[in-house]
């Protein structure tokens, strides 16, 4: 079969339709993936021998192909891949660094203040992702409108809660036996939730207690911080031992997410009760700082806290002095192409257009862009955030502004050993006025918060951060000997030493050859690695889905693991081979999935193949019946049977509890009324019925009594019935007899047979219909109440369009 693969428009249906059909040829012949995977990993693996053979530190020339870009590679990552030692020389001739910080995530509902944030309260105009501009207030709050369809508006969790709980009159013979007492009856209701609370005596003995707590226990219960949750909480206490001692009444004022909620809610109920709070402990909570440490330290992982993330607020600044119609252009440029397909609006900030004053927080000195940009996109694709990421928005940043005139480059802390910023939850605000001071809301928040405004050194002690710490150390050296300018040469050779001092620090300072030589063999070890697991492709044909998962995360560590060994100058081919490692892999998860659909197809088709069997007796079964018993006898046999096996079926569903109890009685009464139409016809002599009862103990239980009723009642009555019955009956013999001793050779002889066969069956039906509808009339019912007899005019239409096609089939033939 050919497959013409230019009948697919999309690229990745033309890969899958080429793969499918190279792998309906057999294995004899290989994928075009693999083998352009085996090219690529030859080609990484002769680059990663020369980079770490030698041992002369790279200067023995080394040859690489003109490596094409993969087509998933991006402008932003061929920026963040721009030539470390070019970066760090453009940095030492004045250029400013690239800073592109993630200020916060909101959900839809916070839209509204972060957009008025923006905007200053609407004075400012904003920019959206067509390039118009928003000017009024009105205009501003219907972008919330606008963006609601990519918003997940997932509420945020309810992490702390503010309660007040009123004791009443207790005797208590000091302060301790005072807090022993609230802090019994706090856990009692709060069980081993943390807490921290304040006390005020009221004058008749009375106690207030206020404090915050955690609304989530340790096993997992969150409590909703309103008068919902007050009403669980005070049920608790009273069923508890404290509640026998001392009655108390417990409500909730508020609640709120996260650790900075929390630590507002202490801070504030320290000042208010002039350092006089207590912790669930017992430890005294004297100061706000002690506050801080208390819900960061401790309580913070306790909180599961969970926020929606609908949009992020992006901050792109740039040095004082900057021109700030050329920024924009660069933001602008930035944001279009980072972000495209997302809805955003930024607006400029400087301090010569700021309405907001130096002490409010405005009028910042360096120049500065805020844009608040949709995590979702129109197409349904969420953006991500990881620290590569994040160097890649630096680069392109750092490239759109080279394109505007602004020198500008994406900065790398590893290369300046400077200390890691700290984030929003680690510091709180203290002063707004110019630059915003912090103080950090821990011991160890504080020593970050100090190290990296104090400009303190500091390099990240993960091997691979001293890998790339050591090649900086190089490319600072190349720049000093290279240059000719003696202030660049001085600041290139500061970078050096502070490097150096740092690497020092940490261990002894290893050799720039021996490291090199280290990054070869390891890359040459990840290489073979990979090129193993990727290539067992014939085995990973016949594994389960656990199996190959278990081979997907092992590729993918494979790959991770590669990436951190490979230099800079192979990146594009790590990124082809990463993307065909991918390819074949997903390849490999679309046969197990065909796989599996065949293995479904093949159990479908066997399951019609026992149906059909299945129905194949039962035919079987009926044509004996018919041949034993007669056709008139077994239909009427078999319509009362499966009257009583449905409403058997129904009463088993009634005690397996899937119908409620209340139609049961109906149930139970229809099951009678069709066992005493079933004995009622074995007794007319229905053999049918008669041979199935010698199975069912309950249907000859029924015959038997109706026997007995039988034998009871008048002789009269019993005459005329029977009389009909014998009737038929002897009438169906002479039939059978006439039957057997005609030839079988003579058609129309054998077609009057069936015709007077069928007539016969449906006079005795009809005898019967009758006599059920005069019991039924003088028994005050109606055949709508019984689902048995509403199948009896079906059952006549049945045979009326049975007679009527034998007789066309017969006029058929004689014409």
């Amino acid at each position: 079969m050919e497959i013409f693969f230019g009948a697919f428009t999309s690229e990745w249906e033309q890969r899958r339709a080429a793969f499918l059909h190279e792998a309906s040829l057999g294995p004899k012949r290989r994928s075009s993936a693999e083998d352009e995977m085996k090219r690529r990993l030859r080609a990484m693996a002769e680059l990663g021998g020369g980079g770490g053979a030698g041992g002369g530190g790279g200067s023995q020339p080394k040859t690489r192909r003109a490596a094409a870009r993969s087509i998933f590679a991006t402008e932003a990552r061929s920026a963040a891949a721009r030539p470390m030692e070019a970066r760090l020389a453009a940095v030492a001739q004045g250029s400013q660094p690239a800073v592109v910080k993630m200020a916060s995530y909101g959900g839809g509902a916070r839209v509204g203040a972060m957009l008025n944030y923006v905007s200053r309260g609407g004075e400012l105009a904003v920019e959206n992702e067509n390039g118009e501009r928003i000017g009024s207030r009105e205009d501003l709050a219907r972008l919330r409108g606008d963006w609601n369809h990519l918003f997940q508006n997932r509420a945020e969790s309810r992490d702390i809660g503010s309660f007040t709980v009123e004791i009443a009159t207790a005797a208590v013979s000091s302060d301790e036996a005072m807090h022993e007492l609230v802090r019994n009856s706090l856990t009692s209701a709060f069980g081993d939730r943390h807490y921290a609370y304040a006390v005020t005596r009221q004058a008749d003995g009375a106690l207030t207690v206020q404090g915050a707590v955690v609304l989530r226990s340790g096993q997992g219960e969150r409590l909703t911080g309103d008068e919902k949750a007050a009403s669980i909480i005070q049920s608790r206490y009273d069923a508890s031992a404290a509640a026998q001692d001392v009655a108390a009444r417990f409500s909730f004022q508020g609640y709120g997410n996260g650790v900075e909620y929390g630590a507002s809610k202490l801070r504030s109920l320290v000042e208010r009760h002039n350092g006089n709070v207590c912790d669930d402990r017992g430890q005294i909570v004297g100061d706000e700082k002690q506050a801080g440490d208390l819900v960061q330290r401790e309580w913070r992982a306790g909180l599961h806290s969970r926020k929606s993330r609908d949009v992020m607020h992006l901050i792109m600044s740039a040095r004082a002095g900057t021109n700030v119609a050329v920024f924009e252009n660069a933001a602008r440029d930035f944001l279009a192409e980072q972000f495209a397909g997302h809805r955003y609006v930024f607006a400029m900030h400087d301090p010569a257009n700021d309405p907001k004053e130096k002490g409010e927080g405005g009028k910042r000195p360096h120049v500065h862009a805020h844009a608040i940009i949709t995590m979702r996109s129109e197409s349904g694709d969420r953006i991500e955030t990881t620290p590569q990421v994040f160097r890649e928005w630096r680069g392109t940043m750092a490239e759109k502004a080279r394109a505007q005139g602004i020198a500008m480059e994406m900065t790398d802390r590893r290369e300046f050993a400077a200390p890691p910023a700290f984030t929003r939850n680690q510091v709180r605000p203290v002063s707004r006025e110019g630059r915003t001071e912090h103080v950090g809301t821990s011991e160890a928040a504080q020593g970050r918060y100090d190290a990296k405004r104090g400009g303190r050194r500091s390099l990240a002690k993960a091997e691979r951060s001293r890998e790339y710490a050591i090649k900086a150390t190089q490319s600072w050296q190349k720049i000093a000997l290279a240059s000719g300018d003696q202030r660049i040469v001085a600041y290139a050779e500061q970078q050096r030493d502070q490097l150096t001092a740092s690497l020092s620090a940490g261990q002894a300072e290893a050799t720039p050859n021996v490291v090199h030589a280290d990054f070869g063999s390891r890359f040459r070890a990840n290489l073979v690695t990979l090129q193993k697991l990727v290539l067992e492709g014939q085995d990973v044909r016949e594994t389960s889905r656990a199996e190959f998962e278990i081979y997907e995360k092992q590729v993918e560590k494979a790959l991770f693991k590669l990436e951190r060994s490979v230099g800079p100058d192979d990146r594009n081919d790590f990124d082809e081979v990463a993307n065909l490692a991918r390819d074949h892999v997903n390849q490999r998860r679309e046969l197990l999935e065909l796989r599996k659909q065949r293995d479904e197809a093949m159990a479908g088709q066997g399951r019609d193949e026992q149906r059909s069997a299945g129905r194949d007796d039962a035919t079987e079964q009926w044509n004996a019946a018919v041949v034993k018993h007669g056709e008139a006898v077994v239909e009427a046999g078999n319509h009362v049977m499966i009257d009583i096996e449905h409403y058997r079926e129904g009463l088993d569903r009634f005690e397996a509890g899937e119908f409620s109890s209340g139609d049961k009685d109906a149930m139970q009464d229809g099951l009678n009324q069709a066992v005493e139409r079933a004995a009622q016809l074995a007794i007319e002599g229905n053999t049918y019925i008669g041979e199935l009862a010698e199975r069912d103990p309950d249907l000859m239980r029924a015959i038997e009594e109706a026997g007995k009723r039988d034998a009871a009642r008048p002789e009269e009555e019993k005459d005329k019935t029977p009389a009909n019955v014998d009737a038929t009956a002897e009438q169906q013999r002479d039939l059978r007899h006439e039957d057997a001793e005609r030839p079988t050779n003579e058609p129309d002889d054998r077609e009057a047979h069936e015709f007077a066969s069928t007539v016969d069956a449906t006079n005795r039906l009809q005898v019967r219909v009758n006599k059920e509808r005069e019991a039924t009339q003088r028994g005050g019912e109606t055949t709508r109440t019984d689902p048995a007899q509403q199948h009896i005019p079906r059952l006549e239409e049945l045979e009326r369009e049975e007679i009527e096609r034998k007789e066309r089939d017969r006029d058929d033939r004689e014409r």
